[in-house]
């Protein structure tokens, strides 16, 4: 899986937002906002990646048990897929 190249991201301050461009801003207007877990999760989808990849990736980064981390990271991709943001 991947992040939809027809978005893009972009931190402001502490602030990271993921902006549809092109045809994407046809079927999702607005900006989604995420906080830095979210954010670090997008980063993780720059390139072609795995559920599996990502949770272990977290698990470095985030001192949180694996179940933990594993269904934020769920949540988060169930969102991205909500708005067309992910490519499978």
């Amino acid at each position: 899986m991947k992040l939809n190249d027809q978005f893009i991201t972009h931190t402001i301050g502490d602030e990271h937002v993921l902006i549809p461009v092109g045809g994407a801003a046809e079927s999702f207007r607005g900006i989604a906002r995420s906080n830095e877990t979210a954010a670090f999760i997008v980063e993780c989808l720059k390139d072609e990646t795995t559920l599996d990849a990502i949770v272990a990736k977290m698990c470095v980064e985030y001192d949180a048990p694996e179940e933990r981390i594993r269904a934020d990271v769920c949540a988060v991709l169930d969102t991205l897929r909500s708005i067309n943001a992910l490519d499978e």
